[in-house]
């Protein structure tokens, strides 16, 4: 076993909510390899099994954690299969998880250098590992080693970078006078946050289409009366739908991949 050095920040993300244990056990298991480890909770709220929406946060969050911050995720609907638990060096962090498509936004915004598949019994909490739970028997104690300065080599075999699932985010369609797009996260608010950049719109007189309701553009939530729609940008950067006082999702009833439409105004 490679004798840990230096110790780094580790941020966590599942969908085990907080009614039960499993968040807890888990960092139990990482304060027994290590308890000086900075462990933040990043969210445990994640829709039971929705990878689009652990994609989303990871990626959002992700520039703004210190470097060399690890990233333990668990939102793993095919625990106990054959998928890939890994563990990949990013040029600004590390990640930590199954192999199942939640990192593909971050490995779409940062550079990945290397990747193993987790293979090295010696840094599991146990050798024969829980087939429902490998947050607390592989991927917890992984992080926490990785965390303490164990080289990412020592944790298992190499895995080609272009090996990793990819759960990529649909490209909006361009032209010149509409962007056809889909909503990629619904926040906990009902705000739908779209697949658009605020680059495609800035500078423009621009409203959103959904079916036959057209929702104007404006700053801030306030820019409308309370319980009126509006599309905005938001602090994550993305073209969002919201309304003033309320729940946008509800209004609309739009889900996970839904189809909206910006158009234009010259």
């Amino acid at each position: 076993m490679t004798k840990p050095s230096k110790t780094k920040a580790i941020a966590v993300l599942t969908d085990f909510g907080l009614e039960d244990s499993y968040v807890g056990i888990m960092k139990g298991v990482m304060a027994t390899i290590n308890p000086n480890i900075p462990i933040i909770d990043l969210t445990h709220k994640i829709a039971p099994q929705q990878i689009w929406a652990a994609r989303f946060c990871l990626m959002n969050a992700y520039p703004y954690f210190p470097r060399d911050t690890v990233f333990l995720a668990v939102v793993d609907p095919g625990v106990g299969s054959k998928r890939r638990s890994v563990a990949i060096k990013c040029s600004q962090g590390y990640l930590v998880g199954p192999d199942n498509g939640l990192f593909s936004g971050i490995l779409a915004e940062d550079t990945a250098l290397k990747a193993v598949s987790l293979t090295n019994t010696d840094y599991w909490r146990i050798p024969d590992p829980s087939l429902t739970f490998h947050g607390r028997d592989i991927f917890a104690p992984v992080a926490a080693y990785l965390a303490s300065g164990v080289a990412l080599e020592a944790l298992g075999e190499s895995i080609p970078i272009n090996s990793l699932v990819a759960f990529p985010l649909e490209f909006p369609q361009v032209t010149q006078k509409k962007i056809e797009g889909s909503i990629q996260y619904i926040d906990h608010f009902g705000n739908l946050i779209t697949n658009i950049s605020s680059l495609l719109v800035r500078d423009k007189n621009w409203s959103i289409k959904v079916d036959d309701k057209v929702i104007k553009s404006g700053l801030t939530y306030s820019d409308v009366a309370p319980r009126e729609m509006i599309t905005l940008i938001g602090s994550h950067g993305w073209v969002e739908i919201a309304m003033n006082g309320g729940n946008a999702q509800e209004e609309l009833d739009l889900e996970w991949g839904s189809d909206i439409t910006v158009i234009f105004q010259f």
